[in-house]
């Protein structure tokens, strides 16, 4: 469900700050021999950030399927292709199987996706530092 709120520089730069000590991990983790948490953790990074760039925008999705829709509504609004968004339901799917079932995730996988998955993240921290600079500016 999006509801919209008043925007929160404050949780935005917060969520920012976790999403930057998550991929600093990343950078240190071997992918070869832990894929399935490097997954996991590609996946909280870009839902940390998506989270910011639309709380930084008065916009809180919540409930069921809010993971979804999120990914969802960042897409619609800031013009992502349907590969990109496609490619995080898959990584959310995944991170879901991961945490709840125990699904093991091949090495292959993240190594196959890793360049786009980094772009994006590249993208979300650009998006996010835009974001700020507009509204600062107004």
């Amino acid at each position: 469900m999006i509801i919209m709120i008043q925007p929160d520089k404050q949780k935005s730069h917060a969520l920012k700050i976790m999403a930057e000590v998550t991929l600093e991990r990343t950078n240190e983790t071997d992918v070869s021999k832990y894929p399935s948490n490097i997954l996991v953790d590609y996946y909280d990074i870009i839902h940390k950030l998506l989270e910011a760039i639309t709380i930084r925008e008065g916009i809180k999705i919540k409930g069921e399927g809010a993971h979804e829709e999120l990914i969802n509504c960042v897409a619609k609004n800031h013009g992502l292709d349907e590969q990109t968004r496609q490619l995080m339901q898959q990584m959310r799917d995944y991170r879901n199987r991961i945490s709840y079932e125990g699904l093991m995730i091949s090495k292959n996988y993240v190594l196959l996706n890793e360049k786009k998955i980094k772009e994006l993240i590249e993208w979300s921290f650009d998006k996010l530092s835009k974001l700020g600079q507009s509204k600062a500016k107004a």
